[in-house]
C-alpha cells in the first residue's frame, strides 16, 4: 500500500506533467511495465509497450492540446482525476472531452487506469 501523502504527491506530479504537455514522459516515469489501460467499456490494453504505442499514436496525430484539471481525489491506492481536454488534430478537426481517469497504484506506479468519458 502506498502512503496517502506520497500517493497524492505522485498524482499531483503526474497531472502537472500532463498539463505541461509531458504526457509521454509522465507515462514512462509513473506507469508499471504490466499496466492495464481501458477506455470506457472497450477491451483493456495490457502492457506498457502496447499502451505506449497507443499514446504515441494519439499524440502524434495532434496539432494542439489543451487540458484543464477540474479536480482530484486520493484514496487507498486509488486516485481519480477529472479533466476537460481539447484536442486539435492535424486535419484541423477538434474534439472536446470531459473525462475521469481512475488510477490504481502499487509500489508507486500506476498498474491500471480506466478512462470514463462520453463519446
Amino acid at each position: 500500500m502506498t502512503e496517502s501523502s506520497d500517493l497524492a504527491a505522485r498524482e499531483a506530479e503526474l497531472n502537472r506533467m500532463i498539463l505541461a504537455g509531458e504526457a509521454l514522459a509522465a507515462f514512462e516515469r509513473f506507469y508499471h511495465d504490466d499496466v492495464v489501460m481501458q477506455e470506457n467499456t472497450d477491451p483493456p490494453v495490457t502492457g506498457k509497450e502496447a499502451n505506449r504505442q497507443r499514446e504515441q499514436a494519439l499524440i502524434g496525430n495532434l496539432a494542439a492540446f489543451e487540458a484543464e484539471l477540474v479536480g482530484t481525489a486520493v484514496g487507498d491506492d486509488l486516485t481519480y482525476s477529472e479533466w476537460i481536454y481539447t484536442f486539435t488534430f492535424r486535419d484541423g478537426s477538434r474534439q472536446r472531452l470531459h473525462e475521469v481517469s481512475a488510477r490504481r497504484w502499487r509500489d508507486g506506479e500506476v498498474v491500471s487506469e480506466r478512462f470514463y468519458f462520453d463519446r
